[in-house]
């Protein structure tokens, strides 16, 4: 699997490299997409792709590729981001270009620094889906998705929860930029005494003080994680409630929850008024990434239906031509036997079997 470590344990250095090939073309979004969709369209590819729902998240890698199945329960506004960012090199003035999709923070390390007035630098603009694991699905439908699953051994033993968690601690760059907005820049220790500060701030407060976060499953007694997934293209095409299945970049940056709690403190010292309306808000469309991580989606699938026994797509793709073929011929014999089975337990009314067969189809 050394190809697959490529582009599915760093799929930002895939991007990045197909960037700086293409940068000269306006085509370099469109040739990303595509080696990642070509890339799952391989046999069992998607198998290997750790999977949320099956896999708990201290155990994925960040800036991963992993997939997620789940219902879009909300939509956000759209919001910017630095699509390309320029920096220095303070060294020799030096100047690279970097692509800032599928990121929630650019990454700049000493001695560069992100160029703020660059005129290269290229605002685009994404979509924010909140979603939530498929409501009400069937215990026997999640066992199923997770035999099929071939990432879960890869994902726990190349990743344990202690390095994760360190990961989490020690990982905020001092020269990471959110690039969902402009920042004014900092010393290198400036960024770890705020980080510090917030942790502080969390630390010392009461109990009580704050509810805990609701994660708005439709359901009582729903488990699984929601992720707030960033989708790039075509995010028209979807509505709320729909089913999907998306490929992307696991994001779980923790600066990501200092900034949102640095900004509500900002503005209730600027507007108390102000404040009140929005913490909330904040609160909802930026939750910790402990909680609620971020995916940054490449491929994302609208699913015709979840039931793993089926083939994913059922308009007229080869694949489904086969199941179908093959489900007809053994269907008169297996009604035959349930109608059967069925009379037998009836006391031979074979009348009360068939009645009995078109109440359980209508169950499902």
């Amino acid at each position: 699997m050394s190809g697959m470590e490529d582009w599915a344990e760093c799929p930002l250095g895939a991007v990045q490299g197909m960037f700086a090939q293409k940068q000269a073309n306006n085509d370099w979004e469109k040739t990303i997409t595509d080696y990642f969709r070509e890339r799952l369209r391989g046999p069992n590819s998607t198998a290997w792709v750790p999977c949320l729902n099956e896999v708990p998240l201290h155990y994925l890698k960040p800036d991963s590729l992993v997939r997620f199945r789940c219902m879009i329960q909300d939509m956000f506004d759209p919001e910017f981001y630095m699509g390309v960012y320029e920096t220095i090199d303070t060294s020799n003035n030096s100047r690279v270009l970097h692509c800032g999709k599928y990121r929630d923070v650019a990454e700049c390390t000493p001695p560069h620094e992100v160029d703020l007035n660059s005129q290269q630098t290229v605002t685009s603009e994404r979509q924010t889906f909140y979603c939530v694991p498929v409501p009400g699905e069937s215990t026997w439908v999640k066992e199923s998705y997770n035999s099929s699953s071939q990432a879960r051994a890869c994902a726990s033993t190349s990743y344990t929860p202690n390095r994760q968690k360190r990961s989490y601690e020690e990982d905020d760059d001092p020269g990471s930029l959110n690039t969902g907005g402009v920042c004014p820049s900092h010393g290198s220790s400036e960024p770890k005494r705020l980080e510090t500060e917030a942790a502080g701030r969390q630390q010392n407060k009461p109990p009580n003080c704050s509810p805990t976060l609701d994660l708005n499953f439709p359901l009582p007694g729903e488990k699984g994680p929601a992720c707030l997934v960033k989708v790039y293209e075509g995010w028209d095409s979807f509505k709320v409630n729909d089913i999907i299945e998306v490929f992307g970049i696991l994001s779980v940056d923790p600066v990501l929850s200092t900034m949102n709690e640095d900004r509500g403190v900002a503005s209730s010292f600027m507007d108390p008024t102000e404040n009140m309306e929005t913490m909330e808000e904040q609160r909802v469309h930026c939750p910790p990434t402990s909680l609620v991580p971020r995916i940054h989606s490449i491929v994302t699938r609208r699913l015709e239906h979840n039931n793993p026994l089926l083939p994913v797509s059922l308009q007229g793709t080869e694949e489904s031509k086969l199941f179908v073929s093959s489900f007809l011929s053994e269907l008169t014999s297996v009604r035959a036997e349930l109608l059967g089975f069925l009379t037998h337990l009836l006391l031979g009314d074979g009348l009360a079997a068939e009645y009995l067969i078109l109440h359980l189809i209508s169950t499902v």
